[in-house]
């Protein structure tokens, strides 16, 4: 499909064919029926003074959100079955199992199925792959890295490293019988329209994992301040049993309504304390607990404007997801120190939350210890980089992340 440059990208009705403007798409996107689809075809982007005599068009199909009416499961004769959503075999799927009722592999609702080879029963939570250990006070998941969660030199991810971190998190909430209807929120925190929003963390990576290695994390809770609470993680390379991560954050309760931080109430006080370890994942005070410096347009090298969140970026808390921001915190790092060194520590201070509305500026300052200049190279194991971020809103420059970080050289890890 041919389009030119001053004339609108076309979307085409599913079904009817018919070819529409985007100011006719939403009024045939209030109006279609039930199961009805909308196709969005754009050509690729041509630059300004060019032209092109082919285009490259893509197909998009739409469908009205809306609540899971059934599903299909394999029975043990062959063929599916439509079974109901609230029970599968007899078993209440969306009920709670609490404390010693509770499966170490298994967290809210458990949905059983029959194998597809007619091989036993399969419980739904038993893919998560989680247990309890230690007396039920630690939580212990095991991951496989991912080819999609990789950079260019193989290895695992800042990023990926958060978001295993925050699903071991999330799972122990679930599979200890606290969790309901929120983002790791408890069953007293969800009755006060409260959710958990984190206010540091540290992270400190020994080693980076592979593709397709294995890692085994540890997580456990314990009460920060009077309002606050700790959540510790290690990271294991399975295969050795050595540690190669090790990170600490402190949460707080906010109302997901009036999006104000809230103090925690004695009822959920009592919900969550039976969980709480005291142990530290830093024993020797190696955490970085000093302020972190505030950046501004005079003391910061690189600045990267006009980064601009996306709909995917989103949680179910209705704002960024905090693993998000290091992404954008790293468009204002320079491309040597990207491609040369790995990140072997990081500290993040969340000062506000973030919507997909707004508009961003990263800034980033470097430092070293060897030389007045930042140095292209280095070949010292010794040297290290350190480098200071800063996260604000482009319009009115009101800070969202603070944070500070050390990086080593990739062929001395």
């Amino acid at each position: 499909m041919a389009c030119s440059s001053s004339s609108p990208p076309s979307i085409e009705h599913g079904y009817s064919g018919k070819t529409i403007t985007p100011s006719m798409a939403m009024t045939m996107s209030a109006t279609s029926g039930r199961g009805s689809n909308l196709h969005l075809r754009r050509p690729w982007a041509v630059k300004k003074g060019e032209t092109s005599s082919a285009t490259a068009t893509a197909v998009v199909g739409w469908r009205r959100k809306g609540k899971v009416k059934g599903l299909c499961a394999e029975v043990s004769g062959g063929g599916r079955k439509q079974v109901s959503v609230d029970r599968v075999n007899g078993r209440k799927v969306n009920g709670m199992v609490h404390g010693s009722e509770a499966p170490s592999s298994m967290g809210t609702g458990t949905a059983v199925f029959g194998a597809g080879d007619g091989g036993g029963m399969v419980s739904v939570n038993a893919f998560k792959l989680g247990r309890f250990v230690e007396d039920r006070f630690v939580y212990r998941q095991t991951f496989v890295i991912r080819s999609y969660e990789i950079g260019p030199d193989k290895t695992a991810t800042m990023e990926t490293l958060m978001n295993l971190l925050q699903e071991t998190a999330l799972n122990h909430v679930m599979s200890s019988g606290l969790a309901s209807d929120g983002f790791g929120a408890t069953h007293e925190m969800s009755l006060r329209k409260l959710i958990w929003v984190v206010t540091r963390i540290n992270i400190q990576v020994d080693k980076y994992s592979r593709w397709g290695d294995v890692v085994e994390i540890d997580t456990w809770v314990a009460a920060s301040g009077k309002n606050g609470m700790r959540r510790d993680w290690i990271i294991r390379d399975y295969s050795t049993q050595q540690i190669i991560t090790r990170a600490t954050s402190n949460w707080v309760m906010m109302n997901r309504e009036t999006r104000r931080l809230s103090k925690t109430p004695e009822q959920v006080r009592e919900e969550v304390k039976p969980f709480y370890l005291d142990r530290r994942v830093f024993l020797y005070g190696s955490c970085d607990n000093e302020k972190i410096n505030k950046l501004t347009k005079d003391t910061a090298e690189n600045i990267r404007s006009g980064l601009e969140p996306r709909w995917s970026d989103m949680d179910v808390n209705q704002h960024v997801n905090n693993v998000k921001y290091i992404g954008w915190i790293l468009e204002s790092v320079p491309m040597n120190v990207l491609e040369d060194y790995h990140l072997t520590s990081m500290t993040l201070e969340y000062r506000r939350e973030c919507r997909q509305s707004n508009l961003l500026e990263s800034l980033t300052s470097m430092t070293t210890g060897e030389t007045e200049e930042y140095p292209t190279s280095i070949s010292s194991c010794k040297a290290a980089l350190g480098s200071t971020h800063l996260l604000r809103l482009q319009e009115d420059k009101a800070e969202i992340v603070r944070a500070r970080a050390e990086w080593q050289r990739k062929d001395c890890i």
